[in-house]
């Protein structure tokens, strides 16, 4: 039977671009990102979905929002009953995209697909109408092929993805008990290249706000002043120190180590013949799973008192983004297992579970006890000028989701 499905999805190809080219053509931004939200594009794929697959139901769990013209924000639930309601397959896409950003570095329109060499060029073509696409027309064709699914699929398509998914899978966990700790649930919004990675883990994301104050003064009577900027430069170098302070390894992960990180640098003065009273940097840091948050702010804590009395300032600490790993999905969780099945047998690759420094909505699952894995088979295009996915892929990551979804141990 996998055979005559694979046939089907072998001939989906035009069907797939004919999804993407009306899904890219729905612009879905968030009032963040100065847009009207997802409705359109929602009501757009809902009626997709009815017409071209039949689901056995199709429910809303809509977050109200007033920032938006609709009032809310959609999240989609469709499921297929299969012959065992005792486990469910879930995947879960998100409908937002984020902006296009400068139109210059574009070599087409990006709200308007255009092939190319195997390629479909447009805002939101990879991130994430991949992940909406493949999961749908595995589903088409296990009905097309007149194949009975083992247990009951379920798709999930959710808004406010890019912009925190406080409207999104954040409200549905909260408002819903669809899922179950045995079901599996799989996220298509990251992946690489290869597709041999399973992605199972997260490390603690904490972004951290360091304001330096001293005293300012005309550059050429320094003793007059405090300088913000040649202190902050001293407190950047010696935080460098966390990495040996945290030297824990995990070889889930990619690096393998916490990671600490200067970053972003605010402007001080405007000329050059002042010396700063004020300095701003920030500090991405990606810490392993285990690592006590409050164990780092206090060993930075202490560098940073260190600082303020060697040069005489004072350094304010605050947290632009906190947020604790969430419990890893383990590596031979059932989840994982079948999904390595299903990428063995369409791409013959040996995929592994592996951990990651970036942060997805699969960590909202974990978080709620529920096993969790991020996976497809992408070229990583997301969020860049020119953001593309490829027909190959999405053929190719369409077969493993029907495999996965005819898997009846």
């Amino acid at each position: 039977m996998l055979k005559k499905i694979y046939g089907k999805i072998d001939g989906y190809s035009t069907g797939m671009k004919e999804l993407q080219s009306k899904l890219t053509a729905i612009p879905a931004l968030g009032p963040e990102n100065d847009g009207t939200g997802e409705k359109e594009k929602a009501d757009f794929l809902e009626k997709w979905m009815a017409r071209e697959i039949g689901f056995d139901s199709i429910d809303h769990y809509d977050a109200p929002d007033d920032r938006v013209p609709a009032g809310i924000r959609p999240n989609i639930v469709g499921m297929v009953k299969g012959a065992s309601s005792d486990r469910k397959v879930w995947v879960m896409g998100h409908i937002d995209v984020v902006p296009p950003g400068d139109l210059e570095k574009w070599d087409t329109d990006p709200w308007e697909v255009v092939e190319k060499d195997g390629k479909l060029y447009g805002r939101g073509t990879e991130d994430n109408q991949h992940g909406i696409v493949t999961p749908l027309f595995a589903l088409k064709a296990i009905k097309e092929a007149g194949a009975k699914l083992p247990y009951d699929v379920g798709v999930v398509f959710v808004s406010a993805e890019e912009t925190g998914s406080e409207h999104g899978i954040g409200y549905l966990l909260k408002n819903s008990d669809l899922f179950g700790k045995d079901d599996y649930i799989i996220v298509p919004d990251a992946g690489v290249p290869e597709g041999d990675m399973i992605e199972v883990a997260e490390k603690s994301i904490y972004w951290l706000k360091v304001e330096t104050t001293g005293k300012q003064c005309h550059a050429s009577t320094p003793a007059a002043g405090v300088n913000a900027h040649f202190a902050g430069a001293h407190l950047i170098t010696r935080l460098n120190a966390l990495h040996e302070l945290f030297p824990q390894v995990d070889k889930v992960f990619d690096p393998p180590i916490s990671t600490f990180q200067a970053t972003k640098k605010e402007a001080n003065v405007p000329n050059i013949n002042t010396i700063p009273g004020d300095d701003v940097f920030y500090l991405d840091m990606r810490i392993l799973p285990g690592i006590d948050l409050a164990r780092v702010d206090a060993e930075i804590r202490k560098i940073c008192d260190g600082v303020e009395k060697e040069f005489s300032v004072k350094v304010t600490l605050s947290a632009a983004q906190k947020e604790e790993a969430a419990p890893a999905t383990p590596a031979d969780a059932p989840v994982v297992k079948a999904l390595a099945a299903a990428i063995k047998d369409v791409y013959d690759i040996e995929a592994k579970p592996m951990g990651i420094g970036g942060g997805t909505v699969a960590a909202f699952f974990r978080r709620a006890g529920l096993p969790a894995v991020v996976w497809s088979k992408i070229e990583d295009t997301c969020h860049q000028p020119n953001e593309f996915t490829t027909i190959a892929n999405m053929v190719g990551d369409t077969k493993v989701f029907a495999n996965l979804f005819m898997q009846d141990k």
